[in-house]
């Protein structure tokens, strides 16, 4: 759980980086291609061409190209629609999104999961509790899509990692990236903006960040301490990402904030946390 702890750390001013110097300024498929081009060179020497089963490598071309190839399309368009605090909110769905698919891979139903991750849903909602008019509905679609695919990823990179434990995942994660990356090409190619390719020394820097940091060490470890954990307790620690991005945007950046709702629904995520490994611990028990 370290690695979730950890590059949920990171992630919190992801949301903010983009939100405040690339949104608008910098076109999204060109940020997404550069993005996921860094990050497939990080892991490129270590990406194993032989000895790894074909079956396995399509696989993984296909998780990287749902969970960041087009995620990444949806997250970085909502930003044009949505402010920073806003994203936030709406990707309170992905625990959801995150148990039901893992559910379903594994053809099982846990009622539980549901009810420890839609506590967490509840506390996350009342982080930015607001009236939301039809003004932000293109943005909150865009952020489902994105959040939805997420959640796909993560949960088949869990599943099929736990049928080949055997195999180291630095070796083969490679391949995650460069699923993603065929996407963001194709994306670039034929909806890119020519007239916003031309990023500042500031933007460059935080497209490096994004690229190196933010993705190519963040999603392979996110995805690596997604295989140590319970589909619950991931699904929780995705919504651990909105009061860590909403602290970096309010010290930061010094965005408003109601601070009693903001400790109020961190508590009640830290409360599903725990109940859910109440959970956990009386259906041992009960075996």
């Amino acid at each position: 759980m370290q690695y979730l702890i950890i590059i949920t750390i990171i992630w919190a001013f992801s949301f903010s980086f983009i939100g405040e110097f690339l949104a608008g300024h910098v076109d999204s498929y060109f940020a997404v291609l550069v993005r996921i081009i860094l990050a497939s060179l990080i892991f490129l020497p270590f990406t194993k061409f032989r000895a790894i089963p074909t079956e396995l490598k399509i696989k993984m071309l296909l998780i990287g190209s749902i969970q960041i190839g087009l995620m990444y399309l949806f997250f970085y368009q909502s930003f044009l629609f949505l402010s920073v605090p806003e994203v936030l909110l709406f990707t309170i769905f992905t625990p959801i999104y995150v148990t039901l698919f893992y559910d379903a891979l594994k053809k099982q139903f846990k009622p539980l999961y549901l009810i420890s991750t839609n506590i967490a849903v509840l506390g996350t909602y009342i982080l930015r509790y607001h009236n939301i008019n039809s003004e932000f509905i293109t943005g909150f679609l865009m952020v489902q899509g994105a959040n939805i695919c997420f959640a796909i990823g993560q949960s088949s990179y869990k599943k099929v990692m736990e049928s080949h434990s055997n195999i180291k995942q630095r070796d083969i994660f490679g391949y995650f990236y460069f699923g993603a990356l065929c996407v963001s090409i194709i994306a670039f190619i034929f909806f890119a903006n020519p007239q916003k390719i031309s990023p500042s020394l500031i933007q460059w820097c935080v497209l490096i960040w994004l690229g190196v940091v933010a993705s190519g060490l963040g999603y392979f470890l996110w995805n690596k301490g997604a295989c140590e954990v319970d589909a619950g307790v991931l699904a929780i620690m995705n919504n651990a990402l909105v009061p860590a991005g909403l602290i970096v945007n309010l010290l930061i950046w010094e965005k408003p904030t109601n601070y009693l709702l903001l400790g109020l629904g961190s508590i009640i995520i830290a409360f599903s946390l725990w109940l859910h490994h109440f959970f956990i611990k009386q259906y041992r028990l009960s075996k």
